[in-house]
């Protein structure tokens, strides 16, 4: 992945870091804003929409065919927005807060899963790897013995990357176990010692939920489910079953080109085991508010494992920090909001909370085009909490 680019994004599924942030998708035309019946139709008459110009934009200006948005204001107000189409075949509308591919949101996920388990005296965080899973990781460099369970939450482990986005393009339907992509990243060479520097990258949230596993001896899919999806009602939200290829609920169809000029696949229907702990789950805009808000209130941690969540380090972006499964993102504005993203190809989310509540988050069809896309992504992300 790029130095500079954000880890939201970085993460075929995953990928996921900061300005250099986002996605791209396609061309066309309407854009349709549902608003919520708590909102006076004053406020919009009064100016244009702000997001609603943005995603505008983002259809019109950057080519995507389609971009959708949900926000919650102070006061716990939520309004959905969508542009563009959900289907390039048919030109069928965006459903509003339809559900898309969540990339790597997923490592926020598997990392509150992880931390409730530090607080249950199950896993400790600063023990490394061996204690739970001998012998796992080693390699030219590479020893388990050395790498903690924070330093995989946290992205200063030194493993390399096992995601080959290309070779997963070629065929999205296929099955992976988590093993066999580990092997391909213990394949290579370590790319520095354990806490010597920050570097985003999949296999750390691998790892990580191999050890939920062996410490549960539950699936980590159903434990996501169990101990978060369900606990705070999230009803639109899952991390999908073995071979689950499709999307369950009403969606915009993602799509992937290789070029700028050449013409868009359809890639809605996939295999996310490749992403697995770092990727796979799905969810709606609404959705991933409410996750990240949650988290921020309390409501999924104990104070003390919280605190640990958000201890941060320098992110290989001005501002931008990452704690454990969770950034934080200077605001323009002031201050900072919280939250991850992520890609996956067909789609890409960005968005986050900040400590008085006001949440967003924005939805594209695609994968990250260009620098100029991810660029007017963000900024419609900071000028919607900045508003």
């Amino acid at each position: 992945m790029p130095a500079r680019v954000s880890p939201r994004f970085r993460s075929a599924l995953s990928r996921g870091g900061r300005r250099k942030t986002l996605l791209a998708v396609t061309v066309l035309t309407a854009a349709v804003m549902t608003t919520g019946a708590l909102f006076p139709p004053a406020a919009s008459a009064a100016k244009p929409d702000t997001v609603q110009s943005s995603l505008n934009a983002l259809v019109a200006d950057d080519r995507i065919p389609s971009a959708s948005a949900s926000v919650t204001d102070r006061k716990g107000r939520i309004r959905h927005y969508t542009a563009g189409v959900g289907d390039l075949k048919t030109g069928a509308k965006v459903p509003k807060d339809g559900q898309v591919r969540a990339g790597s949101n997923t490592k926020a996920f598997t990392a509150v899963v992880a931390l409730q388990l530090v607080a249950e005296k199950k896993i400790a965080l600063d023990a490394p790897v061996d204690t739970y899973l001998p012998g796992l990781l080693r390699g030219e460099g590479i020893d388990g013995r050395h790498i903690t369970i924070r330093q995989l939450l946290q992205h200063t482990s030194g493993l390399p990357e096992y995601l080959d986005k290309g070779a997963i393009l070629k065929d999205p339907q296929r099955y992976y176990e988590p093993r066999e992509l580990l092997d391909s990243a213990l394949a290579q060479k370590a790319h520095f010692s354990p806490g010597a520097k920050w570097e985003y990258n999949n296999t750390n949230y691998l790892v990580a939920g191999l050890i939920i596993q062996k410490v549960t001896g539950r699936p980590l899919g159903e434990e996501i489910n169990r101990r978060v999806v369900n606990r705070i009602g999230l009803r639109h939200t899952y991390f999908p079953t073995p071979g689950e290829t499709t999307i369950r609920e009403p969606h915009a169809k993602g799509y992937h080109r290789d070029t700028a000029d050449s013409p868009w696949r359809d890639v809605t229907e996939l295999d996310p085991s490749w992403g697995w702990a770092a990727g796979a789950m799905l969810s709606t805009n609404s959705d991933l508010n409410r996750f990240y808000t949650a988290l921020l209130d309390g409501k999924l941690l104990p104070p003390a494992q919280l605190a640990q969540m958000r201890t941060t380090v320098p992110a290989g972006a001005p501002g931008v920090r990452y704690g454990l499964g969770l950034m934080s993102t200077p605001l323009p504005c002031g201050g900072v909001y919280w939250g991850h993203g992520g890609t996956i190809p067909g789609y890409a989310t960005l968005g986050g909370v900040t400590e008085d509540g006001r949440a967003v988050n924005i939805a594209l069809t695609a994968m990250p085009g260009d620098s100029a896309t991810e660029q007017h992504a963000q900024t419609a992300v900071e000028t919607t909490l900045c508003r």
